[in-house]
């Protein structure tokens, strides 16, 4: 799988900043000297599957994105396409540029994921080849409750998953699941495949795949680079 032009990497940008209480989207917030975005993408093209990448980014930011693209020399190759209202749309325009008769296999990650390993990435596409998706996911460390007509219900922690990305599919899969129409019980793409009667297939994820929504989690994550280097 190495080296082929079949392997894409959706890279969805949609942050606001609202929780980051910033002006400034999370994904362009630096993170040891240069947008986390920028990190997100490298994963992906330094891996040793080293997809074709796809950013879909709010319009509304995408000049800004040229800039600090030219500020910091970032000269990772992506094709760059609008992002839509909700997630779902965003994830459709991204499909779009992708062959409906191209048999491909098809990450899809949040942008503010940046610390996701080379292992998680090369195992999800493989193991994507080989079972048709493959969701990264960790298990529950707390123990969870359900708060349902105001009454609350323990659940069994180890069977509980807390879902991560990337989340890999075959085209025929994920290309497929996007012809139906939005729903908002959607809230990933496993979420959007399962509906068309798909199995879903989990892999071990990491708790360092962390997702950067909160300032505390900016200092974290440089914590966590450091370890690593």
């Amino acid at each position: 799988m190495t080296n082929d032009s079949r392997n894409f990497a959706i890279i969805v940008a949609g942050g606001s900043g609202s929780r980051m209480r910033s002006a400034v989207p999370k994904q362009f917030l630096l993170l040891k000297g240069k947008p986390v975005l920028m990190h997100t993408i490298e994963a992906f093209h330094y891996s040793t599957i080293q997809p074709q990448i796809i950013l879909v980014l709010n319009p509304d930011f995408h000049a800004l994105w040229e800039l600090l693209c030219s500020e910091h020399s970032f000269r990772v190759p992506h094709q760059l396409v609008n992002g839509g209202e909700t997630r779902f749309h965003s994830v459709k325009n991204g499909l779009d540029l992708i062959p409906d008769d191209m048999v491909a296999l098809i990450a899809v990650h949040d942008a503010v994921r940046p610390l996701t390993s080379e292992r998680i990435i090369s195992g999800s596409y493989k193991y994507a080849a080989e079972h048709g998706n493959a969701i990264t996911a960790v298990k529950s460390r707390d123990s969870v409750r359900q708060l349902k007509n105001n009454v609350s219900k323990s659940l069994l922690r180890d069977e509980i998953y807390l879902v991560q990305t990337p989340q890999t599919f075959r085209s025929s899969q994920i290309k497929k699941a996007y012809l139906q129409p939005y729903n908002a019980k959607f809230t990933d793409d496993a979420s959007v495949v399962e509906e068309t009667g798909i199995t879903i297939h989990l892999i071990e994820g990491s708790y360092q795949n962390i997702k950067i929504t909160f300032p505390e989690d900016i200092a974290i994550a440089e914590y966590l680079f450091e370890k690593s280097s």
